[in-house]
C-alpha cells in the first residue's frame, strides 16, 4: 500500500515538475539542435541549399586538417592535458591528505585560497600569470602551457580529493602502524589504493577542464604551441576569410576530441559507482 501511494505521488502532475521537465528538455533540445546545425553545415557544400546538405562533402574536414595542421594541434592538446593531470594528481594527493588529517593555524585560509581560482573570473589572474610566463621565457612552449593550466587545476584536484580522504577511516592507518608500517608504507600501500576512486574522478574532471581551457592557454600560446581550442578561436576570427563550413568542421573536430577523451576517462571511472561507494 505504501509502495502504491509512493508510486502515485511519483507520477502525480505538479506545476513545479512540469516547469522543471519543460525547462530541462528545452535546454537539451536547444543544445542538440545547435550541435546538429554545426555538424550539418560542416558537410554542406552550399549553405543556401537548405537545412539538409544537398551535396555531402568532406572537403571542409580535409581542408581544416591541412590548413590548421590538426595532427600537431591534437598532439599538443593531449600532451598538455596529460601532463597537467599527472602533475596535479602527484601534488594533490599529499596536499589533500595533509589538509584532511592535520589541524594547523591558517588551514581555513588555505582552503579558501584553493577555492579562489575556481570562483573568480579566469581573466582576473590570467594576465599577471601570463606576464610571469613571458618573463620566464616560457611563452609558446609546452612547459608554459602546462604551468598556466596547473594554477587552477591543482587546487581543483585538491578540493575534489579532500572528501575522498575524509571518508577513509583513520583507524585503518593506525592498524597499519601497529603492524610496523612506516608513514611512507601507510601512504603508498594503504591510503593511495583507497583513494583510487577519488584520483580517477579528479583526473577526469581536470582532463575535461584543461582541454576546454581557453583564456590561460590563449595568452601564452604561440605558433608552435597552439591547442585545438585556441586554433578554433583563431579560425572564428577569420570568418570573413575562411569558409564558415571549414570553421564548423574545426568545431566538430574539437567536440569529438573532447567527447572521445571524456569517454576514455569514463571507461576507467564511473561517477555513479564512485558516488555509491562513497555513500557506503
Amino acid at each position: 500500500m505504501t509502495a502504491e501511494i509512493t508510486a502515485r505521488r511519483r507520477h502525480a502532475f505538479t506545476l513545479t515538475g512540469a516547469v522543471t521537465w519543460t525547462g530541462l528538455w528545452t535546454f537539451i533540445g536547444g543544445l542538440l539542435v545547435a550541435v546538429l546545425v554545426v555538424v550539418l553545415a560542416s558537410f554542406t557544400q552550399q549553405l543556401s541549399s537548405g537545412w539538409l546538405p544537398a551535396q555531402v562533402t568532406t572537403t571542409w574536414y580535409s581542408g581544416a586538417w591541412s590548413y590548421f595542421d590538426l595532427p600537431s594541434l591534437l598532439t599538443t592538446t593531449l600532451i598538455v592535458a596529460v601532463a597537467v593531470v599527472a602533475l596535479s594528481l602527484l601534488v594533490a594527493i599529499p596536499t589533500a591528505f595533509a589538509l584532511s588529517r592535520l589541524d594547523f593555524p591558517g588551514k581555513r585560509l588555505v582552503l579558501v585560497l584553493f577555492l579562489v581560482p575556481q570562483v573568480i573570473p579566469t581573466m582576473s589572474y590570467a594576465v599577471p600569470l601570463a606576464t610571469l610566463v613571458y618573463q620566464l621565457r616560457l611563452n609558446d612552449t609546452i612547459a608554459g602551457l602546462v604551468l598556466v593550466n596547473l594554477v587552477p587545476a591543482l587546487p581543483f584536484a585538491v578540493l575534489v580529493l579532500i572528501p575522498f580522504v575524509d571518508q577513509i577511516d583513520p583507524r585503518v592507518e593506525d592498524a597499519a602502524r601497529v603492524f610496523g608500517a612506516g608513514m611512507r608504507q601507510v601512504f603508498l600501500r594503504v591510503l593511495t589504493p583507497l583513494m583510487v576512486p577519488g584520483l580517477l574522478a579528479a583526473g577526469v574532471l581536470v582532463l575535461v577542464r584543461v582541454v576546454g581551457q581557453f583564456e590561460l592557454t590563449f595568452l601564452v600560446a604561440g605558433p608552435n604551441s597552439q591547442t585545438i581550442v585556441v586554433a578554433l578561436f583563431g579560425a572564428s576570427l577569420q570568418a570573413g576569410q575562411l569558409p564558415s563550413q571549414q570553421i564548423d568542421a574545426m568545431a566538430v573536430v574539437y567536440m569529438l576530441t573532447t567527447l572521445v577523451l571524456l569517454m576514455i576517462a569514463l571507461r576507467f571511472v564511473d561517477p555513479t559507482s564512485v558516488a555509491a561507494r562513497n555513500r557506503r
